[in-house]
């Protein structure tokens, strides 16, 4: 079981102890069908805000100081969109919760969901590093691949804590030295029995991970797998475990004969269709604030308030990205440059609007045209394009879908401006890519509103 998976069941599990009695106790007086639908509205919002806002994600389950700052913030929010919710539903199920009622439900929803969450975080600190959490490996080889993927796990993985056993023979390289002068890490020698040692260290899955695997095999191995053991080359381990493609030790034969990369057409519909309705929506909704940052930007210098640019998208194909002016007129007149930390270009507005996201709502208008979907690799320029593509392998793959508005690298990585950061970020673009779906779109349109509402995500 993953640490997010268990905190999210603790929160369930807490909330389903502690919410119907302080509901009812709050509604004393009440027929319960007068107040039960908007009861289970409150628990269900809650849920999905504590997951969209990120109290879910490794970082902050290990920092619990600001998960615990978060917290009362996120289910604030999660009930004043409750109460907009069942403002609709009032009038569609005729329920008749108002006024004062409703106030007293909201207000043990605060109170009730905030200890809840707050305890649930509490108790997982210290059940944390019970061994149930432990997720236990079996890597073949100890060279630098398995170095890697020991480094990867411990930043990134899923779960907190990875009891790792490392498998060596001299026909799989040269053992990393890193790995060799921890004496924490375990390196037992490859004897051909394999299997006796997965049952020795009750190894939950099988990593095969050497530098060189021509010395290695396959027989044990299929007898591990015949035996339960799930048997993992290093990528597909990689990728399922923290969801990107390793771009540093890419095997473009495991990318070629690997699942992905292709959308069935009922999925394309489904996502075009998903595009318009929820960029209407979000147009309609965002309108009143869209209006008053136009206002700011033509008082702060009388220059234009829109800015156009030319942008990559969909088999290379360039289109003109509409977005609300944040930096100063003429400001790349010396020819295109990355946005940089403290940037001066940028206009007194500016950084408020990049920050807030709101310099990227015209880009609605680009959705809605098609040349851009809501979700998506971020669609870059082309000076940057033709640089990137010699750099980094398999770069123009991102653009085998349209650019998005958001994606999944905007949702896990910092905003960065280097060769590093263009590598890192195509990592997540090419899982997207590999295994895009209008599912996974929902799950990442979803999480950004954690960047969105948190300041400090990397905006520039």
């Amino acid at each position: 079981m993953t640490a997010s998976s268990a905190l999210f069941l603790l929160d369930a599990l807490l909330v389903a102890l502690f919410w119907p009695l302080t509901a009812w106790l709050s509604m004393n007086g009440v027929p319960p069908e007068a107040w039960v639908p908007q009861a289970v509205i409150l628990v269900i919002s809650n849920l999905a805000f504590l997951y969209a806002l990120g109290l879910y994600r490794r970082d902050a389950i290990i920092d619990t100081g600001k998960s615990l700052g978060r917290i009362p913030v996120t289910v604030a929010i999660s009930i004043i969109v409750s109460s907009l919710v069942i403002g609709v539903l009032s009038k569609i199920l005729s329920l008749e919760l108002v006024g004062p009622q409703l106030g007293r439900i909201f207000a043990a929803a605060m109170g009730c969901f905030t200890i809840c969450a707050l305890i649930a975080r509490i108790i997982f600190r210290v059940l944390r590093r019970h061994p149930m959490f432990h997720t236990r490996l079996l890597v073949i080889g100890a060279g630098a691949r398995a170095w890697d993927l020991l480094w990867i796990l411990r930043s990134q993985g899923r779960n907190l804590h990875y009891d790792v056993t490392f498998v060596h023979d001299e026909s799989f390289g040269p053992v990393d030295s890193r790995l060799s002068s921890d004496p924490a890490i375990h390196i037992v020698p490859y004897s051909g029995k394999l299997i006796d040692i997965a049952d020795r260290f009750r190894s939950d899955e099988i990593v095969v991970a050497p530098d060189e695997r021509r010395g290695m095999a396959l027989e044990a191995l299929i007898t591990c797998k015949t035996a339960g053991y799930p048997v993992l080359q290093y990528m597909s381990f990689l990728e399922n475990e923290v969801r990107r493609i390793d771009i540093k030790r890419l095997d473009l034969t495991w990318l070629l004969f690997s699942e992905g990369f292709y959308s069935r057409p009922i999925d394309r519909v489904v996502k075009r269709g998903l595009d318009i309705t929820l960029s209407l929506f979000i147009l309609v909704l965002t309108f009143p604030f869209l209006l008053i940052a136009m206002l700011l930007i033509w008082l702060g210098d009388r220059g234009s308030v829109f800015y156009r640019q030319k942008r990559v998208t969909l088999e290379g194909r360039t289109f003109q990205i509409l977005k609300l002016r944040t930096m100063r007129m003429n400001a790349e007149s010396g020819g295109a440059v990355w946005a940089a930390t403290n940037d001066n270009r940028i206009a007194r507005v500016g950084s408020f609007l990049r920050q807030s996201r709101l310099d990227e709502l015209p880009q609605l208008f680009n959705v809605l045209s098609g040349d851009m979907s809501l979700v998506g690799p971020r669609p870059e320029r082309p000076e940057f394009v033709a640089e990137l593509t010699t750099q980094l392998p398999l770069y123009q793959e991102r653009h085998a879908v349209k650019a998005g508005l958001t994606g999944w690298a905007q949702v896990n990585y910092p905003y960065g401006a280097s060769l590093d950061d263009a590598r890192s970020k195509l990592s997540y673009d090419l899982y997207y890519v590999k295994n895009c779906n209008p599912v996974f779109d929902l799950l990442i349109l979803i999480q950004t509103l954690r960047v969105v509402i948190w300041p400090g995500s990397g905006a520039r």
